[in-house]
């Protein structure tokens, strides 16, 4: 007797491969057959799934949900969209290990308030996953500007001998328990004057564990490719795998090099393990930079300490209102939040249907008027990209957002539909699914997500939380490098818009 049965279900397994007609039932929060002669089988609930999709659990590689796992634990703005795992601790920011002397300096502040970073190890942080037990599962890298706030009275400036040391001690504690790699956020004030040794010093600790190091850029904007040689360089020096965060064109000067991007990384992944993650919008989103603002794209404010009713309207207008230059009004709205409505659409059609790219949302759960990517980024790749405009099949879809995601970063017995596997599953309409969510009103869930399991579980059925809670916390499982070539003869590149 199997606790569930979804029968005539289209089975997407996660490989890329095409899809079959069959029965999957699951036990013991496995996945226990997969069944495609249509025998008999005994279920306590059994679901009919004809005319449905089924694929492995949906894999955020890139979130910024580090303490809403622990404070907002029922996790409906992934759960809704089918995402059964997420990866934390991106772009250079941590919750773990914090040990925090005042408020949280930018961009640490995406992530929380002062009273919302208690984690000062990685294995307190852990525990705090496990006892809080949300609807999905976590996996955390850690952040090196977590790292350098830790160690350092000042953040602009280059690290000291012994603060490195400091920082090599807490990242490899970190990685004894389980933590999957270093992340840097090299754009962002507070570790911008980390020179390139410095974040070499640290990257030579995940070698030995066969982590891996993920990258947003020093630079997405005319500098890029300068910024990818450099994360390469990283890379390479420590001998391990690179993923480059939420890759990009920003900027209008930008527009259009996606071209050269991608041939850069597909020149550097002959030599070194190399992937990428993208979300599917053309617009990005995080604190208000000054560095960024410009007129040659709109700038949408998503909050504002200084004046909260700010929030949801133009920079441009905010600063015709005051009357004052734009760089001006951005200074006054500090500490802000903004949208910046600075890509190309074709240069994220690329870089998203190219071959070694997976996808991340880089959802910002914490503020008040969030990206619709929070929301909204699964659905939009199946119903907009890959039904709608065709730029991959349905069955690559789901690939980047499962089995390579899974592989990439090591999450054993994940990302496929395997016998025996972890029944992380999500149950979709492939003709209805579409994200909701918009600019102007971004807390939507998706239509056409049917139901979700999280290890064997259902969490999530026709648009309501069933209020089970089992997702677990996800050590690193084995060494990282491996994982990039198990899917080298699936992963082919698609052909560019």
């Amino acid at each position: 007797m199997y606790d569930t049965l979804i029968r005539g279900v289209l089975v997407l397994d996660g490989s890329g491969a095409p899809g079959i007609q069959a029965d999957v039932a699951l036990a013991d929060g496995r996945i226990a057959t997969i069944d495609g002669h249509g025998h008999a089988h005994r279920a306590r609930e059994v679901i009919d799934g004809t005319g449905l999709a089924l694929a492995p659990g949906f894999i955020d590689v890139h979130t910024h949900d580090d303490t809403n796992v622990i404070r907002t634990p029922d996790m409906l703005p992934k759960l809704s969209q089918g995402v059964t795992t997420v990866v934390v601790g991106n772009c250079g920011i941590s919750a773990a290990p914090v040990t925090l002397r005042g408020h949280p300096p930018d961009p640490m502040n995406l992530l929380g308030n002062r009273e919302d970073f208690l984690y000062p190890s990685f294995a307190d942080y852990t525990r705090a996953v496990a006892a809080a037990q949300p609807t999905v599962n976590v996996a955390a890298l850690v952040g090196h500007t977590a790292l350098r706030n830790n160690h350092m009275d000042r953040l602009d400036r280059r690290a000291t001998d012994s603060e490195i040391a400091a920082m090599r001690a807490q990242l490899r504690e970190a990685l004894q328990h389980g933590a999957i790699g270093l992340s840097t956020g090299l754009a962002y004030a507070s570790a911008f004057h980390a020179d390139t040794a410095e974040v070499k010093a640290l990257a030579e600790e995940l070698d030995a564990f066969g982590a891996l190091y993920t990258s947003h850029l020093r630079s997405e904007f005319a500098e890029i490719l300068q910024a990818m040689d450099e994360a390469y360089d990283i890379a390479a020096h420590a001998r391990v795998p690179l993923i480059v965060s939420h890759l990009k064109c920003a900027g209008a000067g930008n527009w259009g090099r996606s071209h050269e991007v991608l041939a850069s990384l597909d020149t550097a992944s002959r030599y070194q393990p190399i992937g990428c993650d993208c979300y599917p919008y053309s617009a990005s989103s995080s604190t208000l930079d000054l560095k960024q603002v410009t007129d040659e794209f709109d700038i949408d404010i998503t909050w504002s300490n200084s004046h909260p009713e700010a929030a949801g309207r133009k920079l441009a207008d905010i600063a015709a209102h005051w009357q004052v230059p734009l760089h001006e009004a951005a200074r006054r709205l500090q500490p802000a939040g903004a949208v910046y409505h600075g890509m190309q659409e074709n240069d994220v059609r690329r870089i998203l249907a190219h071959r070694l790219t997976m996808v991340g949302s880089d959802g910002l759960p914490n503020d008040p008027l969030p990206h619709p990517r929070l929301w909204g980024t699964f659905p939009r790749v199946l119903g907009h990209y890959a039904r709608q405009l065709k730029l991959f099949s349905l069955e690559q879809a789901v690939h980047k957002m499962t089995g390579l995601s899974a592989s990439r970063f090591g999450l054993h017995e994940r990302g496929l539909l395997r016998t025996g596997y972890h029944a992380d599953l999500v149950l979709f309409d492939p003709h209805r699914v579409a994200d909701r969510a918009s600019y102007a009103d971004p807390e939507q869930t998706a239509v056409g997500i049917t139901a979700v399991w999280v290890n064997g579980v259902l969490s999530y059925r026709d648009g309501q939380l069933t209020g089970a809670r089992t997702g677990r916390w996800l050590r690193r499982s084995g060494d990282l490098r491996a994982g990039f070539t198990a899917f080298s003869s699936l992963s082919t590149s698609q052909e560019q818009p």
